[in-house]
């Protein structure tokens, strides 16, 4: 008897982590090896509302152009080697580059098929889902959107994958998207691929996982990595590949000579990026990546194995933005002695000349950095006072406030001058995202000829809001962690152990790993919550969510309102909290010297 057919895997690529990333990634991943489907993640909470006010200006516009210059690029080169072409580029306009994609295969002379998928735009239901019962209210805090009485400007549904299988089944070339989630891009040409059903939860599971891993393109090759000496060499790094198989298992990898690392540690340091708890919730599956087994099996060959995935919830994530007012920003630069009094003499004498802090809706002041005592260089003697004023006006916080810093160079502190002229005041959105019946929002794919495929949403099981769940301070703790004994000495946290850290609206998280098990009892034992907050100041009066994943030799920290009401409002200096976890990493406690010794391998 014969055995059983093998699959090969699917070759997954994908070229892009944001809007504008390497505009050369497509085409050397084209020409670099073979793949067989090429992704690109375009879209962020911040890049929606950058697409809300591009289509403003143009209609027509409101998706990626980035995209678009890439495929008149290697489009070709795509079709020739049939490579499916599958990004969420659209934003939001997804019809409007299906419509240009079509028009730039006919100018090259390409036989292409094209779709689109909509349905995640929901800001012309918002009214008609208020009335169905949903009070679309704030994640962190339940506030309905009514009662904040605001005016939104986008709203889009975290869409799966499942428009995309049925674009592929239709025989497109060329899949476009607006708001799907991220994974979606890597879930949906797997599960067509391999024709999975709905309820192959491991299976979507493990494409989930390895799609999180690949969503942020370089960040799993060695981008952003915390053990810098470890990476080969300082070319920019390849971009990822997942060579996912028929079970949801993926290899993770790069083109070959391609700069970078596919590690253990880079993978597991992009699987910890911007996730909360164990149970990975998302629209198709709920992936419990307390279950992941990450391995290295060859060089640039980490494989992700042994997912369990659960039912989806039955409730969809919404991003909605609106707009807060306008914003200014300038920045005085202080040197060499009495930082802070001349910090003081520069705040005072600003608002004094604009008729005090009253007059605007919000302001802030950071004093970042602080001079090196007997500075060597001109760079070690400053620091910047950063002073952010935001008003529904503009005209209040625009060439009047900035005019205002400006006038003060010459009649305030000794060595007085800012780092930019005077400048005009920008809109800022604030990020509110909330939950909608799954049920009530699908998916259409629109083909060439014009048909429409409709996929009808599915209600998951039950699941209650998230602000009605009790705040976390781990996930299934086994036995507790042997005490560690043996000398200790003072060394930075980051000697050790690495981390990852980002955002999430206005909430962030940082991820740290350790690389083995003694390293990764002592951080459990070490970093607990009341730690944590020692470590970070900022977050002592707010709510900390902490998390352990003892698969991945990790915990997880999220910081609820560590951003204020998302990237676009925040006026911290790091509002992504892209260095959270640099910050951290470089706190000095007491590490046990046999830990230092062995450099954490």
């Amino acid at each position: 008897m014969e055995g059983p057919l093998t699959v090969e895997p699917l070759r997954i690529a994908n070229c892009s982590g944001f809007y504008g990333d390497r505009r050369a990634a497509p085409r050397e991943l084209l020409e670099g090896g073979p793949i067989d489907v090429l992704t690109g993640d375009y879209l962020a909470e911040l890049t929606m509302l950058i697409l809300w006010r591009s289509r403003g200006r143009d209609p027509a516009k409101g998706y990626a152009t980035s995209f678009l210059a890439q495929m008149e690029e290697c489009l070709g080169l795509a079709v020739d080697k049939g490579v499916k072409v599958v990004a969420n580029a659209g934003g939001l306009n997804p019809a409007g580059l299906a419509a240009e994609l079509r028009a730039l295969a006919g100018r090259l002379g390409l036989t292409v098929s094209v779709a689109h998928v909509e349905g995640d735009d929901l800001l012309g239901r918002l009214d008609e889902l208020k009335a169905a019962g949903e009070p679309l209210a704030h994640l962190d805090t339940g506030t309905g959107l009514a009662e904040a009485g605001v005016t939104p400007v986008t709203a889009n549904a975290y869409l799966g994958a499942w428009g995309i299988v049925a674009a592929l089944e239709a025989g497109a070339d060329v899949v476009v998207s607006g708001r799907v989630t991220d994974a979606s891009l890597v879930v949906g040409p797997a599960a067509w691929h391999f024709g999975w059903a709905a309820d192959d939860w491991d299976r979507l599971a493990g494409a989930v996982v390895a799609g999180h891993v690949l969503e942020c393109g370089t960040q799993a090759t060695g981008g952003n990595y915390a053990f810098l000496h470890e990476l080969p060499d300082a070319r920019p790094p390849g971009f990822p590949i997942a060579e996912v198989a028929a079970d949801g298992s993926a290899v993770v990898t790069k083109h070959p000579g391609t700069g970078g690392l596919v590690s253990v540690g880079t993978v597991t340091a992009q699987l910890l990026y911007e996730i909360a708890g164990p149970a990975y919730e998302g629209p198709d599956v709920v992936a419990r990546f307390d279950t992941v087994r990450v391995e290295e099996v060859g060089p640039d060959r980490v494989r992700l194995s042994g997912t369990r995935g659960e039912p989806a919830p039955d409730r969809l994530k919404v991003a909605i933005n609106y707009l807060g007012g306008f914003r200014n920003s300038m920045s005085f630069v202080l040197t060499g002695l009495d930082i802070e009094s001349k910090a003081a003499m520069a705040e005072t004498a600003l608002f004094d000349r604009l008729g005090g802090r009253e007059q605007f809706q919000s302001t802030d002041t950071h004093l970042v950095g602080r001079p090196t005592p007997d500075p060597s260089t001109a760079e070690e003697s400053v620091a910047e006072l950063r002073i952010t004023v935001k008003d529904p006006d503009p005209s209040k916080v625009g060439r009047a406030f900035s005019s205002a810093a400006i006038e003060l160079t010459l009649a305030n502190y000794p060595g007085c001058y800012t780092t930019t002229p005077p400048t005009d005041a920008t809109p800022y959105g604030i990020y509110w995202p909330t939950l909608v019946r799954a049920d009530l929002v699908d998916q259409t794919v629109v083909l060439d000829d014009g048909r429409r495929l409709v996929i009808k949403g599915q209600p998951g099981p039950p699941s209650d809001p998230p602000w009605d769940a009790p705040n976390p301070s781990g996930s299934a703790p086994g036995p507790p962690a042997p005490p560690t004994s043996g000398p200790t000495t003072p060394a930075p946290l980051g000697r050790v152990f690495g981390a990852r850290s980002g955002d999430k609206g206005g909430n962030a998280n940082v991820g740290i790993w350790a690389r083995n098990e003694r390293a990764y009892r002592f951080l459990v034992e070490f970093l607990t919550l009341e730690k944590f907050r020692e470590l970070v100041p900022e977050a002592r009066d707010l709510q900390v969510q902490r998390y352990e994943l003892p698969n991945l030799l990790a915990v997880n920290f999220v910081v609820v309102g560590l951003l204020g009401e998302g990237v676009s409002s925040s006026t911290r200096v790091d509002p992504q909290a892209k260095g959270l976890g640099e910050w951290l990493r470089a706190r000095v406690v007491e590490l046990p010297v046999e830990l230092l010794e062995r450099q954490g391998g």
